[in-house]
């Protein structure tokens, strides 16, 4: 925006037509004018440049009108700037679940920073609303129903101007507001974490948009909560006789038909793979023999070059699409991660390929009937079904590697535990050391005493 505060304001002109009163002003060498119906509004909004000019107000050059003026004229609703944001998201290619998580969490925050209007609906209901049809651009074409285009049009005439997130209580209440589910309940920290983040990215899209000169959000956070990466929960951490029950316990989870037998053992490399490897479930299903080095004995090592992530609603990636390639987490889609494995997943991974022939395109890990990748929800469902099996039911019902990604935490805090450097274990595991040291660093289940037992000497000599 180039501003002056070179200006001329000349008196109100009359011209035939419907608006017949004019105002013409100049803005360094440039002229303007507006046109009203009657001589009071143009006196009025003649007035208004007047004030401005007398406040020492710099005026916009190319609109010709008082910086503050513009920004009012300019500015953009918070639904108006999500959906321009989702907009711009779809255009750019953006990845699928990256377009999702735009789409949830700016469906979380549009609802909360309305005007007080009559027949507010209920926020469960525009949330559900904003993230199924109003906000997905494939999803606009559909015609809504008559209570949902009630809904609709509701927030297009209550949702409030960005600007007004300069307001501190504003701001306030609207970060607070992310902190809550639709039902009340107190969100996790690293939800709401998202939630502010991408709503902090929509409203930066909006000042780079030119809708508003500041990014009122910029600094500002709930100082309640704790941002940043989370802890992982101790008590999701295997040890190791743990993990290799576990692993055991996956080859004997089979499939009701007869054909899935080898339901568990199709994919007992493929959560080998995360905990002796440390690697993310999508680098594993990203898995091909070319990654692959396996001699007879002694360690091998994987060559990571990518990750294939799974795509939730078909609508957020290109039609037919349930998996994308990606690449590796924070990585140029050039750069490839070596990672050393033990000579344990090197047999595992040898056997694997000996009794489950890879797919054409060389991937270890294919669905049987599909031939694309395994989806989250059969692999965690073998996963909970070997947990059954290989612990104890009071192990069971405890957090302890509840979860796949569960036997990453367990690889990382045990090359911690070992005394692997922590610069070669962020190097393994693809983190900054920085994330390993605040996420990763947990002993290992019953490593307690141990380390009780080395301090106690220490203090005892």
């Amino acid at each position: 925006m180039t501003a002056t505060y070179r200006v001329n304001i000349w008196a109100v002109v009359r011209h035939a037509g419907r608006r017949r009163y004019g105002v013409r002003w100049k803005t360094d060498n440039r002229e303007h004018s507006e046109w009203y119906a009657t001589k009071r509004l143009a006196e009025s909004f003649r007035s208004d440049l007047l004030r401005a000019q007398r406040a020492g107000e710099a005026f916009e050059i190319a609109s010709g009108l008082p910086v503050s003026l513009a920004r009012q004229r300019n500015s953009r609703t918070l639904l108006e700037v999500a959906t321009a944001y989702v907009d711009w998201l779809w255009t750019s290619d953006a990845p699928p679940n990256t377009r999702k998580g735009a789409v949830t969490n700016l469906a979380a925050a549009v609802p909360l920073f309305v005007r007080q209007l009559d027949h507010v609906p209920d926020r469960e209901v525009a949330q559900r609303l904003l993230s199924t049809r109003l906000l997905p651009v494939p999803q606009r074409r559909i015609e809504l129903s008559p209570a949902d285009r009630a809904v609709a049009t509701w927030l297009a005439r209550a949702s409030r101007p960005i600007n007004e997130l300069a307001d501190e209580i504003a701001a306030s209440e609207l970060l607070l507001g992310l902190g809550k589910s639709v039902t009340g309940r107190s969100v996790t920290t690293a939800t709401w974490d998202k939630r502010r983040a991408v709503l902090h990215r929509a409203v930066e899209f909006a000042r780079a948009s030119g809708w508003t000169d500041t990014n009122p959000l910029t600094g500002r956070r709930h100082l309640a909560r704790h941002t940043g990466p989370q802890v992982v929960d101790p008590r999701v951490v295997v040890n190791p006789a743990q993990a290799r029950q576990l692993l055991a316990a996956v080859t004997y989870v089979q499939g009701r038909r007869r054909r899935d037998r080898n339901r568990g053992a199709r994919l007992h490399a493929f959560f080998a793979c995360l905990y002796y490897g440390g690697l993310r479930p999508g680098e594993a299903q990203n898995l091909r023999t070319t990654d692959l080095d396996l001699p007879p004995d002694g360690w091998g090592r994987l060559l990571l070059v990518g990750s294939r992530t799974e795509v939730s609603a078909s609508y957020y990636a290109p039609p037919g699409a349930r998996h994308q390639d990606r690449p590796l987490k924070r990585r140029s889609a050039e750069e490839v991660r070596p990672v050393p494995i033990p000579p344990d997943l090197v047999t595992i991974l040898r056997d694997h390929i000996a009794e489950f022939p890879p797919a054409p395109d060389g991937r270890l890990f294919v669905a049987t009937e599909s031939g694309g990748s395994i989806p989250w929800s059969v692999y965690s469902r073998i996963w909970a079904d070997a947990r059954a099996i290989g612990l104890s039911p009071v192990q069971e019902a405890s957090p302890l590697a509840r979860r796949p990604y569960d036997l990453r935490h367990a690889a990382l805090s045990s090359w911690l535990a070992a005394g692997v450097p922590p610069t070669e274990v962020a190097a393994r595991a693809g983190n900054s050391v920085k994330v390993l040291l605040t996420v990763y660093a947990k002993c290992l289940a019953d490593q307690q005493d141990t380390y009780n037992d080395r301090i106690s000497g220490l203090l005892d000599s």
